[in-house]
């Protein structure tokens, strides 16, 4: 039959030598061969080479799953140089998985070409090259053939970790406790001394760079607070916040992989060694805190926090712990020093003025965040994250604003609504807001001094009493274009308010001659209304008897009547 045409091949065709590349398999290096051949002689010549020192007491075969499988060791030991009994083993679906794997590393040990090999990949454990023969896990299998790297035959123990049997390795040794986890001083020193942090080894531990040998023997709290860890061989280590939050690699895996199970909570316990600025030596720190704290760092020691964040989850446990007094960042205050909190905060005397009275309408504890929330607390505690005067008005604007508006400046409710919408709208910042409202509340309760609300009298006195008003507000040169922009009496008005301030020149103009003829025979007595009203805006000897007068001199002048009372 013929060929498809598929199937049809022609001289020189490039395809009729097509490579077909199978995932997992690989050909070996002479580095990797000379690699495995060492290892395989090794393992031929002495089985028991894969084993760690046992340093705990095992039970029976049928009962304790480490001594079964030592048991199955010692068959298939026995048994190295029988190549049909190995590959019978080898492929058994039931019984033990480690000397299956050890069958199945024996047969190859017994081959000649080792040239095509397997490739075992692990994140944690890494990767390694192995002979894959019979049905034994691959991570056995490579642990197995790789015994000289001390990382990865823990993988031949994973169903015994599993278990919870523990086991230690490093450089210098292999290690098997049981159930207990009792981590040899030797390998918690490898460990320690092959870290990431560069830790310095002294005669009470080991510490990073930052933290002294006798704060690592008192335990003194720093500023910024410190991680000891208590081995249960007896070694203490000191790390600071600063060292963990620098690390490239991750400090608590640098250890966790060198044993199975990988748990450094069993075979450590941590604490936070730090208090708050202003907190008293003699007063312990919440027990809330403390309990919190804990289980922060079983997580951390359990690879469930980063290096880099456990100090700051530490402090802000313990500060959301406290139940009294204040909090400025990371420094406490008693409840009777608002004082020194206020001046611990950035701002001006006249925010923290405000902020102090929005403190007095607090009827529960308040925590100020750093992303401009804030939340109502049950304990009578004042908390902020900002160090500052403005983003803390800024964030209790919305619900005390109406209050320090009413304390602070006595703002009535319907005027006070619209500034603090302007406010909490454009949110200006709050030193000159309230410098501004200052000035210009100041500036209103003078004016209220006038025997006359504004436009109460008759024009154009009103017009009169105006431009005084106006003027002591904004000054004299604020007022001059609105005197040429009135009609009849409101306009000679303008005229003589001009004359009395020698401002004629450049607006003489825009007024007619009857306008100027009544305005300057008004130039006098408006010259004599102008003094006493800002003499007594101004504080000095003028009274509201002193401006009654010469408005009523004034009124005669113009012919208007007024209530004298």
């Amino acid at each position: 039959m013929a060929r498809a045409p598929a199937q049809v091949r022609f001289p020189g065709d490039k395809n009729r030598k097509q490579r077909v590349k199978v995932r997992g398999i690989k050909q070996a290096s002479k580095e990797i061969q000379k690699r495995l051949a060492r290892n395989l002689e090794v393992l031929l010549e002495d089985p028991e080479i894969i084993l760690p020192r046992i340093d705990t007491d095992l039970g029976r075969p049928w009962r304790d799953p480490m001594a079964h499988t030592l048991r199955s060791i010692d068959i298939v030991s026995a048994k190295r140089h029988n190549t049909k009994w190995l590959s019978r083993k080898m492929v058994k679906r039931r019984g033990d998985g480690v000397s299956r794997a050890l069958a199945g590393s024996l047969l190859a040990a017994s081959e000649e070409d080792w040239s095509t090999v397997s490739v075992f990949k692990n994140q944690l454990f890494g990767n390694a090259s192995y002979l894959r023969r019979g049905n034994g896990k691959q991570g056995h299998q490579a642990a197995i053939q790789n015994h000289t790297n001390h990382r990865l035959r823990l993988l031949l123990w994973d169903e015994h970790a599993k278990a919870g049997h523990y086991f230690f390795s490093w450089e210098g040794g292999f290690v098997y406790t049981g159930t207990v986890a009792n981590a040899p001083k030797e390998w918690v020193e490898w460990s320690l001394r092959g870290s990431p942090l560069g830790l310095q080894e002294t005669s009470h531990g080991f510490a990073g760079k930052a933290i002294t040998e006798e704060v690592l023997k008192s335990r003194k709290p720093t500023k910024s607070g410190w991680i000891s860890m208590s081995f249960n061989d007896g070694t203490e280590l000191g790390i600071s916040s600063e060292e963990l939050s620098q690390t490239e690699l991750p400090f608590i895996p640098s250890i966790a992989l060198g044993m199975l199970p990988p748990r450094v909570p069993a075979i450590a316990s941590a604490e936070w060694v730090w208090r708050p600025d202003g907190w008293p030596e003699d007063m312990a720190l919440p027990e809330e805190g403390v309990e919190q704290v804990g289980h922060a760092l079983n997580e951390w020691m359990s690879s469930r926090i980063v290096d880099g964040s456990i100090a700051e989850i530490c402090r802000r446990r313990i500060l959301s712990s406290i139940k009294e007094g204040f909090l400025s960042r990371n420094i406490w205050f008693s409840k009777d020093d608002r004082e020194g909190f206020l001046e611990s905060l950035e701002g001006s005397e006249i925010e923290r003025e405000a902020l102090s009275i929005i403190l007095d309408n607090l009827d529960e504890g308040v925590y100020v965040k750093e992303d401009g929330t804030f939340e109502s607390v049950e304990e009578q505690v004042v908390r902020v994250d900002e160090a500052a005067c403005h983003p803390i008005l800024v964030t209790l604007w919305e619900e005390h604003g109406m209050y320090l508006l009413a304390e602070m400046f006595e703002i009535g409710e319907d005027e006070g609504s619209d500034i603090h919408a302007k406010q909490a709208k454009r949110k200006q910042g709050f030193g000159a807001f309230l410098r501004q409202l200052r000035e210009s509340r100041g500036v209103d309760d003078r004016l209220r001094m006038l025997p006359w609300e504004r436009d109460s009298l008759p024009e154009p006195l009103a017009f009169a009493d105006r431009l005084i008003r106006d003027s002591f507000r904004s000054g004299v040169s604020s007022t001059v274009s609105s005197t040429s922009k009135q009609k009849g009496l409101l306009q000679a008005m303008g005229w003589a308010w001009l004359v009395v301030h020698n401002k004629t020149e450049s607006d003489s103009w825009r007024f007619d001659g009857d306008s100027k003829d009544k305005g300057g025979d008004w130039v006098p007595f408006l010259s004599n209304l102008y003094e006493e009203g800002i003499g007594l805006l101004e504080g000095s000897e003028s009274s509201p008897k002193g401006y009654k007068d010469a408005m009523e001199n004034l009124s005669s002048a113009c012919g208007v009547s007024i209530d004298s009372t």
